[in-house]
């Protein structure tokens, strides 16, 4: 899609500013194609600069992690906290441990959490962090030596009311516990609302650990019913098998859908009776083994180590591993297959191709930043209940998510027809975060 002059100016700048890191160029560009209408609605942005200054990092910030494994080496990693914007609150982000990991990936997950966030409608910023470390094959000694050393550094630049932290990729509750406690002994203060993703035990909200998962079923369930569908007799394809994967296959099961395949980076499983739920988590959470170990021990299972789980026939796909996962390929695939309702649960999962493939054939579609904000708007939850020092029941607290979520489709769809594409989330995600975080702008000035 063409962008106006102006926001082409924009954009060009972003690129110069930041060469190759492609994947903020793509999370930018793909925000800012949304924008056109409202810009020519409310040229007060323009004089204001509110495009340039939301697309610059308040601050961004990098540095050194020393660690030592079992064996005495001492290695070096680089960490990173990407502090996007503050409009609406405090930061808050998740921290992502992979070794994809660089400066340009944390600054497009930043720069989405901006607009995620603001759909959520809690008072929270936007921002992102991690490190290049690998857990993977790591003991518990080792994580743990890495997680004080990177802690040590970043512990100077959060606080709850400043930016605030969570789990995403390679950083669970272990991770988290391992941090809050080095945090705890720097700061002499036990600040529960520092990090979220707790444990139940020390400042953790129930249902958490299933929030993303449960709210990008609950987003594309918000989908159906506009067209008087339902879960039901839904044969559904879900990439990953971590948290935000196998929570969304059990609210998908108890919807009455049927989860036929899903992933991990080695490979995908293909279950037509339905993936077992029990299995798979003693196999993903306990024994932190590979997918392909589900199919040996299931003969009804197979494995398949080449390809892509998007040849999988389905109705529903529910990306849930990684960035640009879903290319021109696999949404091929998926609309020839039958495919017909794709709900993002990653952060920017689908390439801006595989997005105008899915518009053009009428698959309904879904951005992560939208079906994707659970997490988070869990997240900001157990901020509230670390601030009121309470603990809220897993139902009350399912509860408020599933309102959030319903809220996010409302506030989604309502903008897009607003703004002349009905039923174009993408448009109406972008426009609704856009205004929220651009409003606050303005009333907060220049600063």
């Amino acid at each position: 899609m063409e962008l106006t002059p102006a926001l082409q100016e924009d954009f060009d700048t972003v690129v110069r500013r930041n060469p190759g890191e492609a994947e903020f160029h793509q999370a930018v560009r793909e925000v800012l194609e949304s924008l056109g209408p409202v810009i020519a609605k409310r040229p007060e942005y323009v004089e204001m600069g509110i495009i340039p200054r939301i697309c610059e990092p308040n601050k961004q910030i990098i540095f050194k992690v020393n660690w030592q494994d079992d064996a005495g080496r001492v290695h070096t990693n680089r960490g990173f906290r990407v502090q996007f914007n503050s409009a609406l609150g405090p930061y808050k982000g998740g921290l992502r441990f992979h070794p994809s990991v660089y400066l340009g990936i944390i600054k497009f997950l930043g720069f989405e959490q901006i607009f995620k966030n603001a759909l959520t409608g809690m008072p929270i910023g936007g921002g992102k962090g991690g490190s290049d470390f690998d857990p993977k094959g790591k003991s518990d000694n080792e994580i743990m030596r890495f997680c004080q050393s990177f802690m040590t550094e970043l512990s100077g630049h959060i606080g709850h009311d400043i930016d605030v932290p969570a789990g995403d990729i390679g950083v669970g509750s272990r991770e988290i516990g391992f941090m809050f406690g080095q945090y705890k002994k720097l700061t002499g203060r036990y600040e529960s609302g520092v990090l979220t993703g707790k444990g139940l035990d020390w400042g953790g909200s129930r249902a958490r650990t299933e929030a993303t998962g449960y709210g990008t079923v609950f987003f594309a369930e918000e989908m159906l019913k506009l067209s008087k569908e339902s879960f039901e007799g839904k044969k559904v394809v879900v990439s990953g098998s971590g948290n935000v994967a196998i929570y969304a296959l059990e609210k998908v099961n108890k919807l009455g859908g049927t989860v036929v395949a899903m992933s991990d980076s080695s490979g995908y499983i293909v279950d037509e009776g339905g993936i077992d739920l029990e299995q798979l988590q003693d196999l993903k959470e306990v024994r932190r083994g590979r997918i392909s170990e589900y199919a040996e021990a299931n003969p009804g299972a197979r494995f398949v180590e080449d390809g892509m789980i998007w040849d999988v026939p389905c109705d529903i796909a529910l990306p849930c591993a990684t960035q640009n996962e879903i290319n021109i390929g696999g949404a091929r695939a998926l609309i020839k297959n039958g495919c017909t309702l794709v709900a993002e649960g990653a952060n920017m999962p689908s390439t801006p191709d595989a997005i105008r493939a899915f518009a053009a054939n009428g698959v309904r579609f879904a951005p992560g930043k939208a079906a994707n904000a659970g997490g988070v708007a869990t997240s900001a939850l157990e901020m509230q209940q670390n601030a009121s020092r309470d603990s809220w029941s897993f139902e009350h607290t399912e509860e408020r998510l599933h309102d959030i979520m319903v809220g996010i489709h409302e506030r989604c769809y309502e903008t897009s027809e607003e703004y002349g594409a009905p039923g174009d989330y993408v448009v109406g995600a972008n426009i609704a975060g856009f205004l929220r975080v651009a409003d606050a702008m303005m009333a907060l000035g220049v600063i």
